[in-house]
């Protein structure tokens, strides 16, 4: 017996999972080696971000989000920390309530509210955030290569055998 359960754009491939897990660990790893050069990696990475989020066909106000931030910081880098926690901020909601994300959800709002507590730190809250969303979107991979899960399409469709 098979049937199909059509999940949507909400679904994330895996040639996605796996682009953004290395684009956020990459940009973890060069904000914790060059915290000096936040500006240009944390906006890099959203416009980035951004780009990937149109790529794969998201809502159009899902790709603005990031791409405006990215813009925001190369243009006004002394407004880092409230961009980037205006981002987190929104993040962490969407996570929360629409993706199922709920531990890292709540997480990424805590980030988002010691960013604007402290803004001296924001480099080392920004590779925290960047290091634990790819470590755990590395877990979920694995945990789903490991128990070959539903069998998943790139369009978002999910068959279940």
């Amino acid at each position: 017996m098979m049937f199909s359960i059509s999940i949507g754009n909400e679904q994330q491939s895996k040639e996605q999972k796996l682009i953004n897990v290395l684009l956020t660990l990459a940009t973890g790893v060069l904000t914790l080696i060059f915290p000096n050069f936040l500006y240009l990696i944390a906006g890099g990475y959203l416009i980035a971000l951004g780009l990937m989020f149109m790529m794969f066909k998201f809502p159009g106000a899902v790709t603005a989000l990031p791409i405006v931030a990215g813009i925001l910081i190369f243009i006004f880098p002394e407004l880092i920390p409230f961009t980037f926690a205006g981002f987190l901020g929104l993040f962490g909601l969407l996570m929360l309530f629409g993706l199922s994300f709920s531990i890292l959800g709540i997480i990424t709002l805590i980030i988002a509210v010691l960013i604007i507590m402290n803004p001296d730190s924001v480099a080392y809250f920004i590779a925290f955030f960047m290091l634990t969303y790819a470590v755990s979107n590395l877990i979920q991979f694995y945990n789903q290569w490991k128990n070959k899960g539903p069998k998943e399409k790139s369009d978002g469709e999910i068959i279940i055998e």
